[in-house]
């Protein structure tokens, strides 16, 4: 009985659909613009959602990110899209000799009929990065970033280095015959290391837009 109450009450959750969009990946804060824009869209027929937005620090779910997103709350009915501004509070002093990452969370609530109220409906939450990148930096050494990472093998490890003030996101990464399952995030004028048996190492990247970059090779 208790296996059929539970079949029962999972035959009652609605399929979490990915209805609600965002116009993007990734989300490029330009310091010497007052805003950054994304678009999010609801593509579910007859279905509105109620759209909750923020901010959030890297790695951490306590420390205040110094952004705000408007409208935070809203109501986005089917078929229909909103801008999401996120601007810059200015509360926290961020490094301008290189980029900071933040992440940005867009969380897209489905509208429930009277009708249906022993549903269980499902909040869907989308997170991208939100890169700030001081003024000064804005230029098109950019888009160049990836190209400038070096590699090295040792103790079972290949460590990356990234010298330039940009994050560098991998899409892939192998070394040898070696494909890295996880290719990492590479920090400003940091390094990250993974495991690897050594070997070549060939990579690609994530550009501002999403896409991806060419292969190189070292």
């Amino acid at each position: 009985m208790k296996f059929i109450a539970f079949l029962l009450a999972f035959a009652c959750i609605a399929p979490a659909k990915a209805s609600v969009t965002l116009g993007g990946t990734r989300l490029i804060y330009d310091a010497s613009k007052r805003e950054a824009a994304i678009s999010v869209s609801n593509g579910q027929q007859g279905v509105p959602h109620l759209i909750q937005s923020w901010v959030e620090v890297d790695g951490s779910a306590t420390d205040k990110a110094p952004f705000i997103v408007t409208p935070p709350l809203f109501r986005l009915d089917a078929g229909r899209e909103n801008t999401l501004r996120v601007v810059f509070t200015g509360k926290s002093a961020l490094p301008d000799d290189r980029e900071s990452v933040y992440w940005l969370n867009v969380k897209s609530i489905p509208a429930i009929e009277k009708s249906d109220q022993n549903r269980l409906l499902i909040a869907v939450k989308s997170k991208i990065k939100l890169f700030y990148r001081p003024a000064a930096l804005n230029t098109d050494a950019v888009a160049d970033a990836w190209k400038k990472l070096s590699f090295s093998h040792g103790g079972g490890q290949l460590t990356i280095t990234n010298p330039t003030p940009y994050y560098v996101s991998l899409f892939s990464l192998k070394a040898g015959s070696q494909a890295i399952k996880t290719p990492p995030m590479v920090p400003p004028f940091g390094n990250v290391s993974v495991s690897s048996s050594g070997g070549a190492v060939t990579w690609r990247a994530v550009n501002d837009f999403g896409g991806i970059t060419d292969e190189m090779r070292q």
